[in-house]
């Protein structure tokens, strides 16, 4: 079952059309969430997330949007699945309604729900090999806009298929300064010693909810040092560790990039004390 606008629909009978502006402009932002059990992994993160980047770009945030309203609609989809005891990824999409060309003729949305079931309840470690290499066909821009979870992922789709063609787990994007923003699915983080470092959101990485939740927690442990600073691809190859965050997976060790080979210590660590924060629902 899939809800757009509020009405569930079975998936067969789920359409939109040719003229919606997420597909015609990629005039939409998105949530991807995570559900354990119910449970709404960090959901303030998200929703507070959400109506920034609405107000961003512009869009009409209805008066009926709330915090409240959109858990339910959240926790409705995933009843109507029949996973309200399995963990499961939850995709909110607000597009800006159909009309007009580059000016659109108002500025209301509409949001559609997806949902399917994870595998795992918990965030856990994949230790296997995870090789990595730099994207260099494409740049990010260093701005506002490559901060927010948008539908322009043009160019992470062609880092995609370029991993896939070379053999390689996942790429690391560069910004127009050839400074490291963040991997094609999540954000980076770099451990050198006890110091963490990932880019800053000034650099143009994704401002993600995982590297939120992890920024905390990092601040809040004495063993280590939290550096939010530019990083540089020579950096990389100089680390201890490196690691990719995002909401569904939790946290990417990766063992190899060019002919460094990586530790997972720090990335050990880390997961329990990130299981214990979506736990505790903060």
């Amino acid at each position: 079952m899939i809800t757009i606008n509020g009405t569930l629909v079975a998936d067969t009978d789920a359409s939109i059309t040719v003229s919606n502006r997420g597909y015609t402009y990629g005039d939409a932002v998105f949530e991807t969430i995570r559900v354990n059990a119910g449970n709404i992994l960090f959901w303030e993160d998200h929703y507070f997330r959400l109506m920034a980047s609405m107000r961003i770009l512009r869009m009409q945030i209805p008066s009926h949007f709330t915090l409240e309203f959109l858990q339910e609609e959240i926790l409705k989809i995933i009843e109507a699945n029949g996973l309200t005891a399995a963990s499961a990824r939850v995709k909110l999409i607000v597009n800006r309604n159909e009309g007009g060309l580059y000016t659109p003729t108002d500025n209301e949305i509409s949001y559609v729900l997806t949902t399917r079931k994870l595998a795992d309840p918990f965030y856990t470690l994949d230790e296997k090999p995870y090789e990595i290499t730099l994207f260099k066909d494409h740049y990010i821009a260093a701005d506002l806009l490559s901060t927010l979870k948008t539908n322009n992922k043009v160019i992470q789709v062609l880092g995609s298929i370029f991993a896939k063609e070379n053999d390689f787990a996942n790429c690391v994007l560069l910004n127009t300064n050839k400074q490291v923003t963040e991997a094609l699915n999540g954000n980076l983080f770099l451990v050198k010693g006890t110091v963490i470092k990932t880019p800053p959101l000034a650099d143009g990485c994704l401002k993600g909810i995982l590297r939120t939740q992890l920024l905390r927690i990092i601040k809040k442990n004495p063993t280590y040092t939290l550096e939010e600073a530019s990083i540089s691809p020579f950096e990389l190859q100089k680390a201890d560790e490196l690691f990719i965050t995002n909401v569904v997976t939790g946290i990417q060790s990766v063992t190899k990039f060019r002919k460094k080979t990586y530790t997972t210590a720090t990335a050990k660590k880390l997961i329990g004390l990130l299981n214990a924060a979506a736990r505790l629902g903060v």
